[in-house]
């Protein structure tokens, strides 16, 4: 009786599959013209973070070979300082054995020769280590802060009786100072809540103070105070923690009553909201005061407006309208408002997703200096 023929064994994965594996695990499945995008937005990203650390003011008639050797030690000393004291060291220690190079040793019988490249190389590596070790664990603290600032914001647009709504937001790091919300008021007859601000700054810091606005705005409106009562207590809670107003809050808020179909707002120091009427007339909703955290002891007027059906408000933060493109031009108000003026017939999703769109291709491939948030609101 003969014996059953072995089974094949599984066929090895040649070189050229284990290269492609490898090469697509490396770049995340990214196409060459974007992975050269996105080396030029860090390196931009890069360059304006470390050139914060030059004075332009000093380089004034200087000889450009001088102007050149200036600015780079500028960038050098920008770029040691980030680093702890010891990897200062390290790197300066490793720059060292790099251009040394080879060192060699002549004794009465022997000679030795001794590479010091190799040193420095592998202490660059240990820093880059370093280095990435800090990243990640930063990275992840970050990774963190988004979420719970997600939990913060709405994922989806409440239903409010005359109203179809849309909302993004886009954070130009990790984390965001922007805050946007629309809530029905408890303790009132059948009154809306909704909000946009924009933080002073950027990052950790901006999200942790819009995360305090958003606190103070959720515990107000649960008493029976006016709109102008409450925007001037979140401004009295803003100017405790806004370190002398420089880290002071704009905001829109406006409280909208779906029985009679009117919004009384406060504009503080926030962008003017567009009201494009039906008809096609423009409103711009400015009336408020300054924004919140700069004056303990400011006032707020309030203005009102009717919503009727066909009508658009479009709020938004700077960052939409201060969106720059390779040759340093802003998205501007009017490309806005002509984005809506051609999508009338849209839903506000659909709007917003036009809106985007255009910003986008605006924009290209220029990195995005600040946060990015819309919020639109179509009367039905």
């Amino acid at each position: 009786m003969s014996s059953p023929a072995p089974s094949p064994l599984p066929p090895k994965p040649n070189f050229g599959r284990r290269l492609d594996e490898f090469w697509k695990r490396i770049t995340e499945g990214m196409e060459l013209n974007q992975l050269w995008a996105q080396f030029r937005s860090d390196t931009r990203a890069s360059y304006r973070f470390y050139s914060k650390e030059i004075d332009p003011s000093r380089t004034a008639g200087m000889k450009p070979g001088r102007r050149f050797l200036f600015i780079t030690e500028q960038f050098f000393w920008a770029i040691l300082e980030k680093l702890t004291p010891a990897r200062r060291v390290l790197l300066l220690l490793a720059l060292v054995l790099l251009i040394v190079g080879d060192i060699s040793f002549h004794g009465e019988h022997t000679s030795v020769d001794f590479n010091t490249r190799f040193y420095g190389g592998v202490l660059m590596f240990l820093l880059l280590m370093l280095e990435i070790g800090d990243r990640v664990v930063m990275k992840r603290d970050l990774q963190i802060a988004k979420e719970i600032q997600q939990w913060l914001l709405p994922a989806t647009p409440p239903t409010v009786p005359g109203m179809e709504i849309a909302f993004i937001t886009r954070p130009a790091n990790t984390v965001a100072g922007d805050f946007y919300d629309v809530f029905a008021r408890t303790g009132t007859d059948n009154s809306w809540l909704m909000a946009v601000a924009d933080v002073a700054g950027k990052s950790m810091p901006a999200a942790l103070l819009m995360a305090s606005f958003q606190a103070s705005l959720k515990t107000l409106s649960t008493t029976s105070v006016s709109l102008n009562d409450l925007v001037l207590g979140m401004n009295r809670y803003a100017c405790t923690n806004s370190q002398q107003g420089r880290r002071f809050t704009t905001a829109f808020l406006g409280e909208y009553i779906p029985d009679n179909r009117t919004l009384t707002y406060i504009n503080a120091g926030h962008n003017n909201p567009m009201l494009r009427r039906a008809g096609g007339q423009l409103e711009r909703l400015d009336v408020g005061g300054v924004p919140l955290g700069i004056l303990p002891d400011a006032t707020y007027q309030s203005g009102t407006v009717a919503l009727n059906p066909g009508d658009w408000l479009v709020i938004f933060t700077d960052g939409v309208i201060e969106a720059e493109n390779e040759q340093a031009m802003e998205y501007g108000e009017d490309r806005l408002l002509l984005m809506i003026n051609s999508g009338l017939t849209l839903t506000p999703a659909q709007m917003l997703h036009q809106i985007m769109a255009d910003l986008d291709r605006f924009v290209a491939t220029t990195p995005q200096h600040d946060d990015i948030t819309c919020l639109l609101i179509k009367a039905v």
